[in-house]
Order: structure tokens, then C-alpha cells, then sequence
């Protein structure tokens, strides 16, 4: 009996190496139905699922593989990553601080449990993971990528080079591997856009399956101001990122609409008033605005205060508003979210985000929250925490737009027009919070800053009643992890080279002015 089960837990592993997720499940299910009391059946029946891609069927039988046998390190690691990707983090944490000792010898849960950490947000507890991984089982480009993934949040920039470098001459057609080599630094000459340019061109792709490249030469040609090319670039990752992501930019300026109409100077103000800041001791300063508008420079002087420590972007906030309404949408905040978390106990909301974040707070007196669409929420978050601080970035609305419409992470800036139209909606949303919570939103111009970054990070200290320290002027040395659209750049100088940059795409860019024109908002 134990030799015939045994046989066929091999026949499972061996098939799931191959991906025969067929043999995998007939495999689990007999394994279940001669002792269902081995975890062995239910962990295959758990990798069958995950493949098929029903998650929360794979959770509960990873989760069932580890209650029957608490050792079970593959099933532990396999329940974590789903955690962390669930927004339990929470569990996610206990899970790999449990059994990360036990990993020591396995190359893939080893790798698995890193892409938790950082899922989480703990890089730096990743990074150990990821190269062990890669020493026991060297060449995995799997494990290679991640490697380089986590030495960028870390700022370990010449290392992650040399790794995308090294996959690209086994991969050399490899898109995403070209575009994260892009980004890594300012191009001096044009020998990786020849390279990118012949895996275009021998690639006979559709445009829906180059929207990396086209991203990664644009960049590239605009770091050489070679202007016209670039946007043309741009351009094309738009319009083919457009064309598969079935995206109406009204659905979300509904989204802003309703939270103007549910979050009100007198809803903001209306008892109950919470003191959730008291259970950890610490206040939150959320940092907010427009993606690309200066927000993680702003998180890494102010985290370089020694009475300040950043958790980076948890987006824990939006998740604790579904799981607070009691409307079960799967990861994203509607407008019939907005008006049933409106009606709850703020306590819940402050409370439910608290505990999702506690594993990633330090012993500092305050925290910093920098997910920049938390604009959205500064009503939910002025009532929740009637002491934190709320810092809003803004930046010349052309900039701001243009710098979005450039990269590949924003689904409302695929084009001039969505992105113009959101912009529009967002300056609304803007005003009205203006209103509603008067000087306690603190208001930083990117502008400004980077034109005097001494008296601007002062009088920002001073507003959030901190006193002036001088490492504040010199965040570039903030060795903490970023793992942001602006990681690589936080680790320079204060520089002004982005201001007015799209003044060199102004012809091509003329669409989104007359978007925003056309709405009243001034662009010279």
C-alpha cells in the first residue's frame, strides 16, 4: 500500500515537471481518496488548481496539506505567495518568518519565498533568498530575473545591469529583460536601440506583443534627445497597450465623481472620531498625487529624517475600503465601495490598515504610506486618522501627463486623450479636497523643490511639525529599499532635468493641451 502510493506521488512530481496538469490531478485525487488524512494529495491537488488558475481552491488545499502536516515547508511557502498576492499579508508574513529556515536546500521555494518577501514589501529579507536560489541552482533565468528585480529596489543598479545583460546574450529576443535593462540607466549611445530594433524587426510580432520594446527604445532615444523618434516610440507602446486593455477612462472619473459626492468637508468632520494612531503610537504621513509627480522623492528625504521610516507603497489602504464595505469586488475600489465604506466606523478602516501593515513598521515615531493613487482616498484617510499628515504633489500638468503616458504602468494614460481626461477629473477631485480639508492637506510643487530642495524640504519639515536635519538633504544615500516606477532615479542627486521635458514633445503632445485647455486648466 505505501509502496503503491508512493509510486504514484512520483508519477505526479514527474508530470508536473512536464506541466502535465491532467496526470497531476487524476494523480492528487487518487493519493486524496487512499488516505486522505497524507498531505501529500491534497498539495498535488493544490499545484492542479493553482495551474488551472482558480487560487482560492489552491489556498484552501495548500492550507489543508499544511494543517495535516505542519513540516510541510513546499506547502507552507506555495500558501504564502497566494497570501501575499490576496492582500494577506499579514498571514503572509507569519508563514515565511515561520519556515524560511527550511528552505535552505530548495532552489524553487527558495525563489518563491523571495518574490513573497518583496510582495509584501520586505526586499531586503528577499535578497539573501534570490541569490541563494541562484547559488544552488545556477543559469535558472527564472531565478536570475528575480535576482536582478530585487537588486533594482535595493539600488544594487550595476549588479542588476550585469544580469539582464547576461540573460539577454542567452535570450537575446527576450522583450521584458530589455526593457528593465532600459530603465536602469541614461543611454550614452544608440548600440542597445540597434539591438531592440533587429529583435523588432525579426520578431514579426503583432504591436499588442512588442509593447515592452517599444517602451524601452523610446526611453532609450529620448535619453539621447532624440525627440521626434522617441515619441513616435511612445506612441506605439500607447496605442498597442490601448488595444488589449479594455480600459474606459469614464469608468474611473465615475469613480472620482463618487467619492466627491460621498466624501464631504461635513462627512470628513461627523462623529465618530476615531484615535487609531494611539495603538501603534506612531502617525501615518501619507504621501499622494499623480503618479511621476515627485512623490518618491518626496518619501525619501522625509524617510531620511531620523524620527521617520517609509513602508513604500503597501496599497493596503484601497484593500481595507473593499474588505470595509462589505462589497466583494475582486482588486478594485467602485464607486458602490466608496458609498457603503462611507457609512462604516472610520475605526474599522484605520484599524483594518494598521494590521495589514504592522509586519512592515520599524520602532520610528512616524510612518510614511507612499502609494500616490491614495490621492483618491484623503477623505477616508482624514477621517480614519485625525493626526496624520497628508502631503499632495503636484506638477505642471503637461509633465505630469506626459511622464505617465511614457511608461507602461498606468492604464489611463495609454493615450493623450484618457490621460487628459483623467487629469481633468483628478484636478476636480483636488479642489474639492482642497475644500474639504483645508490645511491639512500640505501641498508640495515638484517645481519648487527640485529649485530649491533646501527651502522647500524646511518648510516642509516645519509643516509637518519635524525638526530641519541634514540628512534630509542628501536622501541619495537612503540605502532602504524602493520598489517604485522611480527606484533607479532615487538613488541620484536632486536634479531639474525633468522639468519642462515636454516641452521637446510639445507638437506631438498638443492633443492632451487642448484636453486640458478646453477643461480651464492652464498649461503655460
Amino acid at each position: 500500500m505505501q509502496q503503491a502510493f508512493a509510486d504514484i506521488s512520483a508519477k505526479a512530481r514527474l508530470a508536473a515537471q512536464k506541466n502535465d496538469w491532467a496526470t497531476v490531478g487524476r494523480c492528487a485525487a487518487q493519493l486524496v481518496a487512499q488516505d486522505p488524512q497524507d498531505p501529500e494529495g491534497h498539495f498535488l491537488a493544490g499545484l492542479t488548481e493553482k495551474a488551472a488558475g482558480r487560487p482560492r481552491r489552491a489556498a484552501e488545499c495548500f492550507a489543508q496539506a499544511l494543517a495535516l502536516d505542519p513540516a510541510r515547508y513546499d506547502a507552507a511557502i506555495e500558501l504564502a505567495s497566494r497570501c501575499s498576492l490576496d492582500d494577506r499579508q499579514a498571514e503572509a508574513f507569519a508563514l515565511l518568518q515561520r519556515y524560511e529556515p527550511a528552505l535552505g536546500n530548495s532552489p524553487r521555494y527558495l525563489d518563491m519565498a523571495g518574490l513573497a518577501w518583496s510582495s509584501i514589501g520586505l526586499h531586503d529579507r528577499a535578497w539573501p533568498l534570490h541569490r541563494r536560489a541562484n547559488e544552488l541552482q545556477p543559469g535558472v533565468p527564472r531565478f536570475k530575473a528575480n535576482l536582478a528585480a530585487c537588486a533594482v529596489y535595493l539600488g544594487r543598479i550595476d549588479e542588476a545591469e550585469a544580469i539582464y545583460r547576461e540573460l539577454l546574450v542567452r535570450e537575446p529576443a527576450h522583450q521584458r529583460n530589455h526593457y528593465q535593462l532600459a530603465r536602469l540607466k541614461t543611454a550614452q549611445d544608440d548600440a542597445h536601440i540597434r539591438q531592440m530594433q533587429e529583435v523588432l524587426r525579426a520578431g514579426g510580432l503583432a504591436p499588442a506583443r512588442n509593447i515592452y520594446l517599444y517602451y524601452a527604445i523610446g526611453k532609450e532615444l529620448e535619453d539621447l534627445g532624440r525627440w521626434d523618434e522617441a515619441f513616435g516610440y511612445y506612441r506605439m507602446a500607447g496605442d498597442a497597450a490601448t488595444s488589449v486593455s479594455r480600459y474606459d477612462v469614464a469608468t474611473d472619473v465615475a469613480l472620482i465623481d463618487a467619492i466627491i459626492a460621498c466624501c464631504s468637508a461635513e462627512w470628513i468632520a461627523a462623529p465618530p472620531i476615531p484615535a487609531p494612531a494611539a495603538a501603534t503610537g506612531r502617525n501615518p504621513i501619507f504621501i499622494v498625487g499623480l503618479p511621476r509627480t515627485g512623490t518618491t522623492l518626496t518619501e525619501r528625504i522625509l524617510a531620511s529624517h531620523s524620527q521617520v521610516e517609509s513602508i513604500g507603497e503597501t496599497m493596503q489602504l484601497p484593500a481595507t475600503l473593499r474588505r470595509v464595505s462589505g462589497i466583494g469586488t475582486a482588486d478594485e475600489v467602485t464607486p458602490q465601495v466608496v458609498a457603503a465604506a462611507a457609512k462604516q466606523d472610520p475605526a474599522l478602516v484605520a484599524a483594518g490598515y494598521l494590521e495589514a501593515i504592522r509586519h512592515r513598521l520599524g520602532a520610528k515615531p512616524m510612518f510614511i504610506e507612499k502609494f500616490p493613487e491614495n490621492f483618491l482616498y484623503l477623505g477616508f484617510i482624514a477621517r480614519a486618522w485625525p493626526e496624520a499628515r497628508l502631503v499632495y504633489l503636484g506638477r505642471h500638468p503637461m509633465d505630469a501627463c506626459f511622464a505617465m503616458y511614457k511608461q507602461s504602468y498606468f492604464r489611463y494614460a495609454y493615450s493623450l486623450d484618457s490621460v487628459g481626461r483623467y487629469y481633468v477629473a483628478h484636478d476636480r477631485l483636488l479642489r474639492h479636497w482642497r475644500s474639504a480639508l483645508g490645511e491639512r492637506l500640505v501641498e508640495v510643487r515638484y517645481e519648487s523643490l527640485v529649485a530649491d530642495q533646501e527651502g522647500e524640504t524646511r518648510a516642509l519639515l516645519a509643516r509637518l511639525g519635524l525638526p530641519f536635519e541634514p540628512a534630509c538633504l542628501e536622501f541619495e544615500k537612503n540605502v532602504t529599499a524602493s520598489a517604485t516606477a522611480s527606484a533607479v532615479q532615487v538613488r541620484e542627486k536632486m536634479h531639474d532635468r525633468s522639468v519642462n521635458r515636454w516641452r521637446h514633445f510639445e507638437r506631438h503632445l498638443e492633443p492632451l493641451r487642448r484636453v486640458l485647455e478646453d477643461a480651464g486648466i492652464a498649461v503655460e
